[in-house]
């Protein structure tokens, strides 16, 4: 828990072009490691945690440009009296702001046995707070403690400098075969803390995660029955769909949460029809097909709403002959394809402000999948992966400036992320095949 309140006071500081296809700009930020309070192993060990957890947020948020270690003056940064502006704004250092502190386990006090950290934020121009001082406790003495600290420090960053929330405290669900069955897990944003979520010993498949958040759709395979099943984020049991019939796969929450969209072949003649979309309440009931059935035995799946509309569904469909996304109002009127460039295109995935698509395309004369992005206002695809591997299934975090995906680049299929203009990816999974990731919204 946090224990202590924090100032808004926001101050604008130099900011720098990062040349990014959805118009990202970045402030110079200073970040001296932070002290731990006493020559103790543990508060060493949660210092290094606390400190490469800090960075590696703020780097890869999209908006901060992090000034070089090797710059800095020499000496601990701890409290205002040990800031001198001048030191951090030459060049070399350049920066605009700094963060720097103290982290503690104290023995005595109402956060006693508790990982602390003293937080500071200036703007080095004014050498004013940016943020109030606080102090801020993680519950007790462990690595989740320290984590959980820097991710909120880093938001708090962010968010006050008129950046959003970032991406710190969210989460990724994906779908995993390290214990043998394939399962979904949950991990955090950055590939910490890796749990299975389901347990069904079968198969466990496309994982969705509701509009709060608090729970996730998936397929469930038990036997010989496929159906949609809904479990909450803490785990627990799941809740099957009412009446399972035919194959059931690849749910999507609407933006309200109130409907799920997914393919089924329920009403095809047999088990061999290829799935076709349809939309139910997120309970299962009110279930009807989003378009007449087509006189082919084509498929139509991976349906995903707009998240900004609510009233409109993107799709894949190989109705023309090839794998190609399809977009489609959600009372079944409106039918338009949306990539005209042959190939075979398919993961569509919906930008939070609903003006991108981001899918995995093959295109002509290529011989595996990238990712790219879709400007649904001008038509224009920029491509953002370029390896000798496949990359498939994006999916969007809640603040539009990342992607995750899979790719077989290390050899089998692992999940990475990157920023929303292809820039700093990384690999987040290295146990197992691990595939279909479902990026969280902001967790309470």
């Amino acid at each position: 828990m946090l224990l202590a309140p924090m100032g808004a006071a926001v101050l604008r500081g130099q900011q720098i072009d990062t040349g990014t296809t959805v118009g990202m700009k970045a402030v110079k930020i200073a970040v001296p490691e932070f002290r731990p309070s006493a020559a103790d192993a543990k508060i060493n060990h949660l210092a290094e945690v606390f400190n490469q957890t800090l960075w590696n947020d703020l780097d890869f948020s999209g908006n901060v440009v992090l000034a070089s270690r090797s710059y800095y003056p020499l000496g601990n940064f701890v409290n205002p009296a040990d800031i001198r502006p001048e030191d951090w704004t030459r060049t070399g250092v350049e920066a605009a702001y700094i963060t720097y502190g103290s982290v503690a386990i104290p023995t005595s006090g109402q956060m006693r046995g508790a990982f602390t950290a003293d937080l500071h934020f200036t703007e080095l121009k004014s050498n004013r707070p940016a943020l109030q001082p606080v102090r801020w406790g993680g519950g007790l003495d462990t690595d989740d403690a320290a984590r959980f600290v820097a991710h909120n420090w880093a938001s708090a960053i962010l968010e006050n400098l008129g950046f959003g929330k970032g991406v710190a405290t969210t989460k990724i669900a994906y779908v995993s075969d390290r214990a043998g069955a394939k399962e979904v897990y949950i991990m955090d944003y950055d590939g910490y803390g890796p749990f299975p979520l389901t347990s069904l010993r079968d198969l466990s498949l496309t994982p969705a995660w509701s509009p709060d958040s608090e729970h996730i759709a998936y397929m469930g395979y038990r036997g010989s029955v496929t159906n949609i099943e809904i479990i909450p984020r803490r785990g627990g049991p799941s809740v099957p769909f009412p009446s399972p019939v035919g194959l059931n796969t690849t749910p999507a929450w609407s933006p309200d949460g109130k409907r799920i969209a997914f393919a089924s072949n329920r009403d095809r003649h047999s088990s061999g029809d290829g799935p076709e979309i349809y939309v139910a309440n997120s309970n299962g009931t009110n279930m009807i097909r989003l378009l007449p059935r087509p006189t082919s035995r084509g498929i139509d799946t991976s349906p995903v709403w707009n998240p900004a509309t609510g009233r409109e569904l993107a799709f894949v469909s190989d109705r023309s002959g090839t794998q190609q996304i399809y977009r489609i109002n959600d009372d079944g009127t409106n039918l338009r394809r949306i990539i005209d460039d042959g190939g075979d295109a398919e993961n569509p995935s919906w930008s939070p402000d609903g003006n991108f698509l981001a899918f995995a395309w093959k295109r002509s004369g290529n011989s595996r999948f990238d990712i790219y992005l879709h400007d649904l206002v001008t038509g224009r695809n920029s491509q953002l992966t370029r390896d000798t591997s496949d990359n498939e299934k994006p999916t969007w975090s809640p603040d539009g400036k990342h992607i995750a995906f899979e790719s077989n680049r290390t050899g089998a299929l692992q999940i990475f992320s990157m920023l929303a203009d292809g820039n700093k990816p990384q690999q987040l999974t290295r146990s197992g095949i691990n595939k279909a990731p479902a990026w969280s919204g902001y967790i309470k």
